[in-house]
């Protein structure tokens, strides 16, 4: 199964041919830069269309703090996205209140896990929606 660095790379490799589709659902890859670095840094996340744009979840696993690429995005929200061989410039910003619960819905429908990260935390789980630019 892949998972972290070695899912960046074989996605990368194949376009996508592995790793997109990734128990039971799809993902795509993210890169963004670090906000104390300054340095490109890519990681894979599951992910769904949604009225022409793309939506991933901070999830963390439901730990107690954002994960650090929501961080490179609160900071610069300006990243490039990978969809197989599709690559493109997006622009970030996190759900409203009045989006969030139907985009919820959408990605806990793809990884139903979400609901269980965040009965796990006191800090809301942000869906970040990816605009294309």
């Amino acid at each position: 199964m892949l998972f972290g660095q070695e899912h960046v790379k074989r996605y990368q490799e194949t376009d996508g041919a592995e790793g997109h589709d990734w128990q039971g659902t799809t993902v795509l890859l993210l890169t963004y830069t670090g906000r104390r670095t300054g340095k490109k840094r890519t990681t894979p996340l599951i992910y769904q269309e949604h009225n022409g744009d793309v939506l991933v979840v901070a999830s963390a696993g439901g730990t107690p703090d954002h994960p650090q690429w929501y961080k490179g995005l609160q900071a610069d929200p300006d990243a490039q996205v990978q969809i197989r061989g599709d690559k493109f410039n997006v622009r970030a910003r996190t759900a409203t209140a009045e989006e969030k619960p139907e985009m919820w819905k959408k990605m806990n429908a793809v990884w139903p896990a979400y609901d269980e990260y965040q009965s796990k935390t006191d800090r809301e789980i942000p869906v970040v929606v990816l605009e294309r630019v």
